[in-house]
């Protein structure tokens, strides 16, 4: 599905387009998160209303749900009310600029969202990258390659 059908579908024809792997994070707020998403990490906010968003990176796609739409669903009950979640969860973005990432994430910590985990650096695995938590405590690593 395209990212215009996207934005038109449906929930259940958004759900039988979907194939492969796919991520979802549950937020305390779906506007909190994709404005810290945009802003830091320059991500495309393909379609937001207060329960659910869906997010594009590149040709992939992934999606939000605010804590309430899992109301039925046992995995709430897992979740803490505060604090932070997605320990032990990298969700890394291989070609995004981690310094300007980074100059973003310091301009939201200081307004109060999110924090940087780790400044930039250059790892023996040949990316550049620093460790960015959201303002749900997600770990977002945007990275690139290094020359030579």
């Amino acid at each position: 599905m395209h990212r215009d059908e996207i934005r038109q579908a449906g929930g259940a024809a958004y759900g039988r387009s979907l194939a492969g792997m796919g991520i979802n994070l549950l937020v305390r707020n779906i506007a909190e998160e994709t404005a810290w998403l945009a802003a830091v990490l320059k991500l495309e906010i393909i379609r937001e209303d207060s329960n659910f968003a869906v997010i594009g990176y590149g040709d992939q796609h992934f999606m939000l749900h605010v804590d309430g739409t899992y109301a039925e669903n046992p995995l709430l009950s897992l979740l803490p009310e505060t604090g932070m979640r997605g320990g032990g969860i990298e969700l890394r973005l291989y070609d995004t600029d981690p310094d300007a990432a980074l100059a973003s994430a310091h301009e939201a910590q200081v307004a109060g969202h999110g924090s940087v985990l780790r400044e930039c650096s250059d790892r023996p695995h040949g990316l550049r990258e620093c460790y960015l938590l959201d303002p749900n405590g997600y770990c977002w690593i945007p990275s690139a390659r290094l020359t030579g």
